[in-house]
This record gives structure tokens, sequence and C-alpha cells, in this order.
């Protein structure tokens, strides 16, 4: 049973870092296409960063130079640090894994991605 937790998120002075991490157990990286999403108060969730199971990387221009997913195989975790943060970086993150092992043109669709975590908070205060 394919199963996501995140943890790291917190609160942050505009300019600080946080480093979020996806614990996943039930599969195996290699084979998935794994991702961050976030998501404000009354808006859409937005992908923003994924991985495929060959380590290539996406990320959504809004993070682009600042965000950095990674992967630590041994430990089946999923990382996003976040460096540079905003304001606007302020939502629930989330983390989403989907059988790949490569992801699609358009990762960044949440109904891409079939396994999802429960979230966890990031504020960033200016």
């Amino acid at each position: 049973q394919v199963q996501l937790a995140e943890s790291g998120g917190g609160s942050v002075q505009s300019g600080g870092s946080l480093r979020l991490s996806c614990a996943a157990s039930g599969f195996g990286f290699r084979g998935y296409c794994m991702a961050w999403f976030r998501q404000s108060p009354g808006e859409e969730r937005e992908g923003i960063a994924a991985i495929g199971g060959d380590g290539s990387t996406e990320y959504a221009d809004s993070v682009k130079g600042r965000f950095t997913i990674s992967q630590d195989n041994p430990k089946s975790t999923l990382l996003l640090q976040m460096d540079s943060l905003k304001p606007d970086d302020t939502a629930m993150y989330y983390c989403a894994a989907e059988r790949g092992p490569y992801c699609s043109r358009s990762w960044s669709r949440e109904d891409n991605f079939g396994y999802w975590g429960q979230g966890t908070q990031v504020t960033v205060s200016s």
C-alpha cells in the first residue's frame, strides 16, 4: 500500500529557507514519478516540482532557481529544498506519486497523480 507523509513545514521570514521531506512506503522510487504540489486558500493545487525515476527534474517557473527537488533513495524520502522564500510561497505543500517511471509532460496537473500525502503548512512572513 502506497503511503506518503510530509514533514518539515513551518513559519519562516521572507528570504529564509525550509526543507520539506516526504516519507514514502509501499513502493520503490525508481518506478514512479514523484512531485510536490502546493495549494493556497481559494486557489487551485499547483505542481511546483517533479522528479522521475531516472532522476530527471521539472520545475514550475514560480520556483525555478529557488527550490530543488531530490530523492534520498536509501531512506525512501522525497525532499524539497526551498530557498529565498517569499510570502507568495505560503501554502499547504503536498507530495504526490504516480506510476512512471517518467513524469508526463503535464506533470503539474494534480489529476496525473493518484497517491497523495496529507500536506504540511508553509508560512512565509514579510
